[in-house]
């Protein structure tokens, strides 16, 4: 009887201190998040003002943006985590929220021997789903295949087979690595000096 107390103890202290741990980087997540917002409205106003070109704008610009990617990560992972992620589903044009991510990335290329592609092999794609995390999954696979690219040309095509939006992101990258296929989609679970191992976990979610 009295190891069936100190076991039940021991599981509350564990599940205790997860919570705590949740909270607390939900805490510090949404703190980074605060400062970040008014550095990216201040940097679109350099922007304008001296060119997306210039090359100090740049540094500040790709660093702000990946600290606050980074943050909503973060945040995305705790609400998967929590089962408190809810989706808010609408229809929306698939088509064009693809181009919509691909001009926003084209902008932003520093490796200029990339070339970013939308092959649309069906017209009108309407879909019923949540338009920011759509958004987001979409981002995240062209973003690693930019990772792995140093040349050539990453295509997106988009269709509908069977009734269903199919979306493939062709590169001609390096490929993924064998020894990283069998927790691709785990937490942290990354070949890339970019990124944290945070975006497929977080889109096959």
């Amino acid at each position: 009887e009295s190891r069936k107390i100190i076991t039940s103890d021991f599981f509350r202290s564990i599940q205790r201190q997860l919570v705590m741990q949740t909270e607390f980087i939900n805490i510090a997540a949404h703190e980074l998040r605060t400062p970040i917002t008014p550095i990216l409205v201040n940097i679109e106003i350099l922007e304008q003002d001296f060119g997306r070109e210039n090359d100090e704008i740049k540094i500040i610009a790709r660093n702000a943006r990946r600290l606050q990617r980074l943050t909503e990560n973060i945040l995305n992972v705790t609400k998967i985590e929590s089962g408190s992620l809810k989706l808010n589903r609408r229809f929306f044009e698939l088509n064009a929220v693809i181009s919509n991510i691909i001009e926003e990335e084209i902008n932003r290329l520093e490796n200029k021997n990339i070339k970013l592609v939308h092959h649309v092999k069906t017209e009108s794609i309407s879909v019923y789903a949540d338009k920011d995390r759509v958004i987001q999954i979409i981002y995240n696979i062209i973003n690693n295949a930019m990772k792995f690219t140093k040349e050539g040309t990453i295509t997106i095509i988009s269709e509908i087979i069977n009734n269903e939006a199919i979306v493939n992101v062709k590169n001609a990258g390096s490929g993924i690595d064998q020894d990283i296929l069998p927790i691709l989609f785990l937490k942290f679970a990354t070949k890339s000096e970019q990124g944290t191992g945070l975006g497929l976990y977080i889109s096959k979610n």
